[in-house]
């Protein structure tokens, strides 16, 4: 809404006529539990949204007193019925939004009134039952439709004769309907430019030739196999989308395009240049009848040879995560040398091999996770491997080890994934090494780094040497922290992020006061029975300390410096005591900090489980008598007995005063005047 309203920011929204909110040329009468078009709004209304009402019929008068509208939206009424005259007096209308409603009913009124609109740009039809026969009625005489939206209907066959006369159309939207087989129906669209046919259930797509096409969306369907017609013709193909489907093969691509994006995540491919026994399948071909008609034509090719006479050049992204794949072919990659992003997680390899030879020199994220990797292999040379690479995911495989010195050679990396691998940092120069183990030392690009889950034991000595980590996650590591933090002096002027979740710390000793960059720390999962009181003196924004030990926070932790600054904070899953909840009610009223769990943090009470917000009075009373100054309240329940043994006393001794006098006098032989 913001186009159109140039330096008059000041026109802000208005009360008009029939409860709709009007800025300059715009009504909006969205939800108002309209049944009709209003006619008491503004004649100069250019645009007018409708959206959210109950109106089920555009009478032929509806919009007699808005000859300036180009854009009207009816999206979600109850809309059954668009009379032949209700744009006549509308022509210039371009956009025409009909979503969510039961056009189906009184489909074939509805398309004379469409085909009283010569200058209509886009139509969206969605979600309202249409089927294949009813959207080549209503748009039969809409040739200057430039985008056609009928997603979400009921169209399960596509043929020749439903788009015929749309030779305007640059874009088609087709997704979630049922279709399982096209027929040449987009031959005529000569300016199709955008064709999305997602979420159907395609088989197969064979035969391929929309060479204008720059877009086309297929994922989401049931297509075994994408063949594209051999030809030498220059297709304008920038993006495929092919995700989510059953490809048995890589797909069979024009052999000149535009590709620059290739997404076949989610498949069932596999190359078989080669089997994993050390078979060769190099000449093993297969045969495709394809029947159109009564012709059938038999096209024959070999399993990996010809999938390869297309041109990737210009392809950027390539996306085969979720596959089958265990290796790649020969050369496979040489054909992409533009690549940038190349994703192949989730699939089975067991290696995959490096060279400075190969001609992946543009590619900045290298994405190898979820696989079986015993073997990241490197021929070493040199030149420089993977220059430009900047992020590398190696997360969730089988190995040990990387080549010596990778990192020198990639000279532009900053963020590496080595989580849920089996690996050990190496220890600083001059101490012994173990192999095998991973060197970072002198990595000064490196800035994200994840060891989560790698068994490591004991980490010592100064295995960040020479990095300027920011990032460094640590969690899952049992057996990593011994001893003090000593291992992280290289990193106190860089480290902002560090975690060490479930990293069994149980010392409060440890002294974090060293790492004063910090700004995000995550102990939780760990049995910190006392929160380290080296934290009070950082200046975190966010700390973590769930799944702890904790019975209390320090009553000051708001004052401290670490209270002053910090905006998050996790404490749930703690068994906080509800007597002492002083540290609780400070945070509550500490300014701008969030304690985004707190409708989990509970405190004990002997065996119940109290939220500290709101503990029943029997509760309160209880811990007031438990936090009493105990000296005070003996000598409140002593001071009343020793006044009453006093009084008692003094009466008894004036009671018997002069029978203890002659008694004295008796025994000491001293006489007493009376």
């Amino acid at each position: 809404l913001a186009v159109g309203w140039g330096s008059r920011m000041d026109a802000a929204w208005a009360p008009s006529p029939g409860s709709c909110e009007l800025v300059q040329s715009i009504m909006d009468c969205t939800g108002r539990r309209l049944s009709s078009i209003p006619g008491n709004l503004r004649g100069d209304t250019e645009e007018l949204f409708l959206d959210d009402n109950t109106i089920q019929v555009l009478g032929n008068a509806s919009l007699l007193l808005y000859p300036q509208l180009w854009h009207l939206s009816l999206t979600r009424n109850r809309l059954e019925l668009i009379e032949p005259a209700a744009f006549l007096s509308s022509q210039g209308l371009q956009v025409l939004s009909l979503t969510d409603n039961l056009l189906f009913t009184n489909y074939s009124l509805t398309a004379a009134a469409l085909s009283a609109l010569p200058t209509l740009r886009t139509l969206d039809l969605a979600g309202n039952q249409l089927t294949e026969d009813m959207v080549s009625v209503l748009v039969w005489n809409l040739s200057s439709l430039e985008s056609l939206s009928v997603a979400r209907n009921i169209i399960m066959r596509l043929d020749s004769s439903i788009f015929t006369n749309l030779t305007q159309l640059l874009e088609l939207n087709l997704e979630k309907n049922y279709i399982f087989e096209i027929d040449n129906a987009f031959e005529g669209l000569q300016r199709l430019q955008r064709l999305n046919i997602a979420y159907n259930y395609l088989p197969c797509l064979v035969g391929f030739g929309l060479t204008q096409l720059r877009v086309l969306n297929v994922s989401n369907n049931i297509i075994e196999w994408f063949l594209t017609l051999e030809s030498d013709e220059l297709f304008e193909l920038e993006v495929l989308d092919l995700s989510h489907n059953r490809l048995l093969f890589f797909p069979v691509l024009p052999r000149q395009s535009k590709l620059h994006s290739l997404l076949l995540q989610d498949n069932r491919m596999s190359f078989y240049q080669r089997l994993p026994n050390g078979t060769s399948l190099a000449n093993v071909t297969v045969q495709f009848l394809i029947i159109d008609g009564n012709s059938t034509n038999i096209t024959t090719v070999r399993l990996w040879d010809d999938l390869c006479h297309s041109n990737l050049s210009s392809l950027h992204l390539l996306d085969m995560s979720q596959n089958q794949v265990w290796g790649l072919p020969d050369d496979f990659l040489t054909q992409m040398p533009s690549l940038t992003h190349l994703k192949l997680n989730q699939n089975c390899m067991e290696a995959f091999h490096l060279s400075e030879e190969d001609p992946l020199a543009m590619l900045t994220e290298l994405d190898l996770s979820q696989n079986q990797l015993v073997e990241l292999g490197v021929k070493v040379g040199t030149g420089d491997i993977l220059p430009n690479l900047q992020l590398f995911n190696l997360s969730t495989n089988r190995l040990q080890a990387l080549p010596p010195g990778i990192f020198t050679r990639t000279r532009k990396i900053t963020t590496l994934d080595l989580s849920r691998n089996r690996v050990d940092l190496c220890p600083q120069p001059g101490e012994a090494e173990s192999p095998p183990c991973v060197d970072i030392r002198g990595v000064e690009t490196l800035t994200h780094l994840s060891l989560a889950g790698c068994g490591l034991q004991g980490l010592g000595g100064r295995p960040f040497q020479g990095t300027s980590l920011m990032h460094l996650d640590l969690s899952d590591n049992r057996q990593a922290l011994s001893g003090d933090l000593g291992w992280l002096q290289d990193l106190v002027l860089t480290l902002q992020v560090l975690s060490l979740r479930n990293t069994s710390l149980s010392s409060t000793a440890v002294d974090f006061s060293a790492l004063n960059s910090l700004v995000r720390l995550d102990l939780s999962g760990n049995s910190l029975a006392a929160f380290p009181s080296s934290l009070g003196t950082l200046r975190l924004r966010s700390l973590d300390l769930r799944d702890n030990c904790l019975p209390a926070l320090p009553p000051d932790v708001a004052r401290v410096p670490l209270g002053r600054s910090l905006r998050e904070l996790y404490l749930s899953r703690n068994p906080y005591n509800c007597c002492t909840l002083g540290w609780w009610d400070a945070l509550q009223q500490a300014e701008g900090l969030r304690v985004p769990d707190g409708r989990e943090v509970t405190c004990s009470h002997g065996s119940r489980a109290l939220s500290p917000g709101a503990l029943p009075e029997p509760v309160l009373q209880s811990c007031r008598w438990q936090t009493a100054d105990l000296a005070l309240l003996y000598l409140v329940l002593a001071l009343p007995t020793c006044l009453t043994l006093l009084v008692a006393f003094v009466v008894i001794f004036l009671m018997l005063k002069e029978k203890l006098l002659k008694m004295v006098k008796t025994r000491c032989g001293v006489s007493s005047p009376y």
